[in-house]
Protein backbone atom coordinates (compact mmCIF):
# COMPACT_ATOMS: atom_id res chain seq x y z
CA UNK A 1 0.00 0.00 0.00
CA UNK A 2 2.78 2.45 0.88
CA UNK A 3 4.45 1.82 -2.48
CA UNK A 4 1.21 2.61 -4.32
CA UNK A 5 0.80 5.87 -2.40
CA UNK A 6 4.41 6.87 -3.18
CA UNK A 7 3.81 6.17 -6.88
CA UNK A 8 0.70 8.36 -6.77
CA UNK A 9 2.65 11.23 -5.18
CA UNK A 10 5.40 10.94 -7.76
CA UNK A 11 2.91 10.94 -10.61
CA UNK A 12 1.30 14.13 -9.31
CA UNK A 13 4.57 16.00 -9.75
CA UNK A 14 5.90 14.28 -12.90
CA UNK A 15 2.78 14.17 -15.10
CA UNK A 16 2.62 17.95 -15.81
CA UNK A 17 6.22 17.76 -17.02
CA UNK A 18 5.29 15.25 -19.72
CA UNK A 19 2.33 17.36 -20.85
CA UNK A 20 4.52 20.44 -21.30
CA UNK A 21 7.39 18.54 -22.91
CA UNK A 22 5.14 17.54 -25.78
CA UNK A 23 4.81 21.17 -26.92
CA UNK A 24 7.03 22.54 -29.66
CA UNK A 25 10.34 23.76 -28.14
CA UNK A 26 11.75 27.19 -28.85
CA UNK A 27 14.48 26.54 -31.44
CA UNK A 28 16.20 29.82 -30.50
CA UNK A 29 16.44 28.96 -26.81
CA UNK A 30 19.85 28.25 -25.31
CA UNK A 31 18.23 25.79 -22.89
CA UNK A 32 16.68 22.34 -23.41
CA UNK A 33 13.30 23.69 -22.29
CA UNK A 34 11.84 27.18 -22.35
CA UNK A 35 9.82 26.62 -19.16
CA UNK A 36 11.42 23.74 -17.20
CA UNK A 37 14.46 25.45 -15.64
CA UNK A 38 17.13 22.95 -14.61
CA UNK A 39 20.75 22.76 -13.57
CA UNK A 40 23.48 20.41 -12.43
CA UNK A 41 25.21 21.59 -9.26
CA UNK A 42 28.22 20.74 -7.14
CA UNK A 43 27.40 21.51 -3.51
CA UNK A 44 29.81 21.71 -0.60
CA UNK A 45 28.19 21.60 2.85
CA UNK A 46 29.62 22.55 6.24
CA UNK A 47 28.22 21.70 9.69
CA UNK A 48 24.74 20.72 8.53
CA UNK A 49 22.47 19.69 11.43
CA UNK A 50 19.64 17.55 10.11
CA UNK A 51 20.99 14.57 12.06
CA UNK A 52 22.43 14.14 15.56
CA UNK A 53 26.00 14.65 14.31
CA UNK A 54 27.51 17.54 12.38
CA UNK A 55 27.99 16.65 8.74
CA UNK A 56 30.33 17.97 6.05
CA UNK A 57 30.26 16.62 2.51
CA UNK A 58 30.42 17.58 -1.17
CA UNK A 59 27.78 16.15 -3.45
CA UNK A 60 26.23 16.19 -6.91
CA UNK A 61 22.77 17.70 -7.37
CA UNK A 62 20.11 18.01 -10.06
CA UNK A 63 17.83 21.01 -9.45
CA UNK A 64 14.70 22.22 -11.26
CA UNK A 65 12.02 24.86 -10.96
CA UNK A 66 9.08 25.83 -13.15
CA UNK A 67 5.88 27.86 -13.26
CA UNK A 68 3.48 27.12 -16.13
CA UNK A 69 -0.25 27.76 -16.12
CA UNK A 70 -1.64 25.89 -13.08
CA UNK A 71 1.63 24.13 -12.16
CA UNK A 72 4.31 25.55 -9.84
CA UNK A 73 7.34 23.43 -8.98
CA UNK A 74 10.67 23.35 -7.19
CA UNK A 75 12.76 20.27 -6.46
CA UNK A 76 16.17 18.63 -6.35
CA UNK A 77 17.85 15.22 -6.40
CA UNK A 78 21.11 14.74 -4.47
CA UNK A 79 23.76 12.02 -4.67
CA UNK A 80 25.13 12.32 -1.10
CA UNK A 81 28.91 12.32 -0.52
CA UNK A 82 29.46 11.99 -4.28
CA UNK A 83 32.80 13.81 -3.98
CA UNK A 84 33.61 12.88 -0.37
CA UNK A 85 32.93 14.06 3.18
CA UNK A 86 33.85 13.66 6.82
CA UNK A 87 33.97 10.28 8.59
CA UNK A 88 30.31 10.48 9.66
CA UNK A 89 29.04 11.32 6.18
CA UNK A 90 27.81 8.16 4.45
CA UNK A 91 26.55 8.37 0.89
CA UNK A 92 26.42 6.90 -2.57
CA UNK A 93 29.92 5.34 -2.63
CA UNK A 94 30.43 4.31 1.03
CA UNK A 95 27.33 2.25 1.89
CA UNK A 96 25.16 5.25 2.72
CA UNK A 97 22.13 6.64 0.96
CA UNK A 98 22.47 6.74 -2.86
CA UNK A 99 19.73 9.36 -3.29
CA UNK A 100 18.08 12.19 -1.35
CA UNK A 101 15.13 13.99 -2.92
CA UNK A 102 12.87 16.91 -2.06
CA UNK A 103 10.11 18.22 -4.33
CA UNK A 104 7.58 21.03 -3.81
CA UNK A 105 4.81 20.78 -6.42
CA UNK A 106 1.95 23.26 -6.09
CA UNK A 107 -1.29 23.19 -8.14
CA UNK A 108 -3.19 26.45 -8.66
CA UNK A 109 -6.72 26.20 -7.29
CA UNK A 110 -7.63 29.48 -9.05
CA UNK A 111 -6.60 28.24 -12.50
CA UNK A 112 -7.89 24.68 -12.15
CA UNK A 113 -11.33 25.91 -11.01
CA UNK A 114 -11.26 28.99 -13.30
CA UNK A 115 -12.18 31.12 -10.29
CA UNK A 116 -10.53 34.30 -9.07
CA UNK A 117 -9.94 33.57 -5.37
CA UNK A 118 -7.63 36.53 -4.81
CA UNK A 119 -8.39 39.08 -2.10
CA UNK A 120 -6.44 41.70 -0.17
CA UNK A 121 -2.73 40.79 -0.50
CA UNK A 122 -3.38 37.14 -1.48
CA UNK A 123 -2.84 36.82 -5.26
CA UNK A 124 -3.40 33.10 -5.89
CA UNK A 125 -4.13 29.90 -3.96
CA UNK A 126 -2.57 26.44 -4.37
CA UNK A 127 -2.84 22.85 -3.23
CA UNK A 128 0.72 22.75 -1.88
CA UNK A 129 2.99 19.77 -1.29
CA UNK A 130 6.46 19.22 0.12
CA UNK A 131 7.66 15.62 -0.26
CA UNK A 132 11.01 14.37 1.10
CA UNK A 133 12.55 10.99 0.38
CA UNK A 134 15.87 9.51 1.49
CA UNK A 135 16.69 6.21 -0.24
CA UNK A 136 18.77 4.64 2.51
CA UNK A 137 20.33 1.18 2.19
CA UNK A 138 17.98 -0.32 4.79
CA UNK A 139 14.89 0.46 6.86
CA UNK A 140 16.84 2.34 9.53
CA UNK A 141 18.40 4.67 6.94
CA UNK A 142 15.26 5.72 5.04
CA UNK A 143 12.93 8.69 5.27
CA UNK A 144 9.64 9.30 3.47
CA UNK A 145 7.68 12.39 4.50
CA UNK A 146 4.73 14.09 2.81
CA UNK A 147 3.62 17.58 3.79
CA UNK A 148 0.33 18.65 2.15
CA UNK A 149 -1.85 21.70 2.53
CA UNK A 150 -2.65 25.18 1.28
CA UNK A 151 -0.31 27.72 -0.31
CA UNK A 152 -0.57 31.28 -1.53
CA UNK A 153 1.43 34.02 -3.24
CA UNK A 154 1.51 37.47 -1.63
CA UNK A 155 1.32 40.80 -3.46
CA UNK A 156 4.08 42.80 -1.76
CA UNK A 157 3.81 45.84 -4.02
CA UNK A 158 7.57 45.53 -4.51
CA UNK A 159 9.83 43.57 -6.92
CA UNK A 160 9.86 40.78 -4.33
CA UNK A 161 8.31 37.32 -4.72
CA UNK A 162 6.77 36.02 -1.49
CA UNK A 163 4.92 32.75 -0.95
CA UNK A 164 3.45 31.12 2.14
CA UNK A 165 2.53 27.45 2.60
CA UNK A 166 0.80 25.72 5.49
CA UNK A 167 1.00 21.91 5.62
CA UNK A 168 -0.05 18.95 7.68
CA UNK A 169 2.45 16.07 7.72
CA UNK A 170 2.16 12.35 7.13
CA UNK A 171 5.27 10.49 8.26
CA UNK A 172 6.08 7.15 6.67
CA UNK A 173 9.66 6.00 7.26
CA UNK A 174 11.81 8.19 9.51
CA UNK A 175 15.09 6.36 10.14
CA UNK A 176 13.36 4.04 12.61
CA UNK A 177 12.03 6.86 14.84
CA UNK A 178 8.97 6.49 17.02
CA UNK A 179 6.64 8.57 14.82
CA UNK A 180 6.57 6.42 11.68
CA UNK A 181 3.39 5.61 9.71
CA UNK A 182 1.15 8.30 11.17
CA UNK A 183 -0.07 11.86 10.86
CA UNK A 184 2.45 13.79 12.92
CA UNK A 185 2.51 17.57 13.06
CA UNK A 186 2.51 20.62 10.85
CA UNK A 187 4.83 22.86 8.82
CA UNK A 188 4.66 26.53 7.92
CA UNK A 189 7.01 27.52 5.08
CA UNK A 190 7.79 31.05 3.98
CA UNK A 191 9.80 31.65 0.77
CA UNK A 192 10.99 34.92 -0.75
CA UNK A 193 13.09 36.15 -3.67
CA UNK A 194 14.66 39.62 -3.73
CA UNK A 195 16.58 40.94 -6.77
CA UNK A 196 19.50 43.08 -5.56
CA UNK A 197 21.59 44.41 -8.43
CA UNK A 198 23.54 43.72 -11.58
CA UNK A 199 27.05 42.54 -10.69
CA UNK A 200 30.04 41.46 -12.81
CA UNK A 201 27.80 40.86 -15.81
CA UNK A 202 25.32 38.75 -13.83
CA UNK A 203 22.32 39.19 -11.54
CA UNK A 204 22.80 39.18 -7.77
CA UNK A 205 19.74 37.96 -5.83
CA UNK A 206 18.82 37.19 -2.24
CA UNK A 207 16.70 34.07 -1.73
CA UNK A 208 15.38 32.85 1.59
CA UNK A 209 13.09 30.23 3.04
CA UNK A 210 12.24 29.09 6.55
CA UNK A 211 10.49 25.93 7.75
CA UNK A 212 8.68 26.05 11.09
CA UNK A 213 7.74 22.50 12.18
CA UNK A 214 5.58 21.87 15.24
CA UNK A 215 2.86 19.66 16.69
CA UNK A 216 4.76 16.38 16.34
CA UNK A 217 4.56 13.58 18.94
CA UNK A 218 8.15 12.49 18.39
CA UNK A 219 9.54 14.30 21.43
CA UNK A 220 6.85 12.84 23.69
CA UNK A 221 7.59 9.30 22.47
CA UNK A 222 11.38 9.68 22.45
CA UNK A 223 13.79 7.93 24.81
CA UNK A 224 15.79 9.85 27.41
CA UNK A 225 19.50 10.48 26.86
CA UNK A 226 22.22 9.90 29.48
CA UNK A 227 21.71 13.40 30.92
CA UNK A 228 17.94 12.83 31.39
CA UNK A 229 17.00 14.94 28.37
CA UNK A 230 14.69 13.62 25.67
CA UNK A 231 16.67 12.77 22.52
CA UNK A 232 14.02 14.14 20.13
CA UNK A 233 11.71 17.18 20.05
CA UNK A 234 8.18 18.00 18.89
CA UNK A 235 9.30 21.05 16.90
CA UNK A 236 12.20 22.38 14.83
CA UNK A 237 13.23 25.32 12.65
CA UNK A 238 15.48 25.49 9.60
CA UNK A 239 16.11 28.90 8.03
CA UNK A 240 18.18 29.40 4.85
CA UNK A 241 19.62 32.66 3.53
CA UNK A 242 21.15 32.61 0.04
CA UNK A 243 23.19 35.06 -2.01
CA UNK A 244 23.10 33.92 -5.64
CA UNK A 245 24.99 35.32 -8.61
CA UNK A 246 23.30 34.15 -11.82
CA UNK A 247 24.48 34.16 -15.43
CA UNK A 248 22.85 32.66 -18.52
CA UNK A 249 24.37 29.25 -17.80
CA UNK A 250 26.54 29.43 -14.69
CA UNK A 251 25.41 30.31 -11.17
CA UNK A 252 27.18 30.61 -7.83
CA UNK A 253 25.58 30.65 -4.39
CA UNK A 254 26.64 31.06 -0.78
CA UNK A 255 24.11 29.74 1.74
CA UNK A 256 23.91 30.38 5.48
CA UNK A 257 21.44 28.12 7.26
CA UNK A 258 20.34 28.19 10.89
CA UNK A 259 18.89 25.17 12.67
CA UNK A 260 16.98 25.02 15.95
CA UNK A 261 16.61 21.39 17.01
CA UNK A 262 17.52 20.40 13.45
CA UNK A 263 15.83 17.19 12.33
CA UNK A 264 13.89 17.25 15.63
CA UNK A 265 17.03 16.32 17.55
CA UNK A 266 17.19 17.88 21.01
CA UNK A 267 20.19 20.17 21.33
CA UNK A 268 22.41 19.19 24.27
CA UNK A 269 21.05 15.66 24.72
CA UNK A 270 23.74 12.99 25.27
CA UNK A 271 22.62 9.70 23.71
CA UNK A 272 24.31 6.55 24.99
CA UNK A 273 25.37 5.65 21.44
CA UNK A 274 27.27 8.94 20.88
CA UNK A 275 30.60 10.05 22.28
CA UNK A 276 29.39 13.63 22.74
CA UNK A 277 26.16 15.58 22.95
CA UNK A 278 23.90 16.58 20.08
CA UNK A 279 24.63 19.92 18.38
CA UNK A 280 21.34 20.56 16.61
CA UNK A 281 21.26 24.34 17.24
CA UNK A 282 23.49 26.67 15.26
CA UNK A 283 24.69 27.75 11.85
CA UNK A 284 26.00 25.77 8.91
CA UNK A 285 26.53 26.60 5.29
CA UNK A 286 26.77 25.58 1.65
CA UNK A 287 28.67 26.73 -1.41
CA UNK A 288 27.13 25.94 -4.78
CA UNK A 289 28.45 26.04 -8.34
CA UNK A 290 25.93 25.10 -11.01
CA UNK A 291 25.33 24.96 -14.75
CA UNK A 292 21.90 25.74 -16.25
CA UNK A 293 20.97 23.79 -19.37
Amino acid sequence: MKKRILILIASMSITPTFFAASSEPDKNSQYLSNWWNQSINVVGSYNTRFGPQLRNDTYLEYEAFAKKEWFDFYGYLDAPVFFGGNSDAKGIWNKGSPLFMEIEPRFSIDKLTELDLSFALFKEWYFANNYIYDMGRNQEERQSTWFMGLGTDIDTGLPINLSLNFYTKYQWQNYGAENENQWDGYRFKVKYFVPITDLWGGKLNYIGFTNFDWGSDLGDKSHYAKNDIKQRTNSSIASSHILALNYAHWHYSIVARYWHNGGQWNNGAEPAWMNNDIHSNGWGGYFVIGYNF
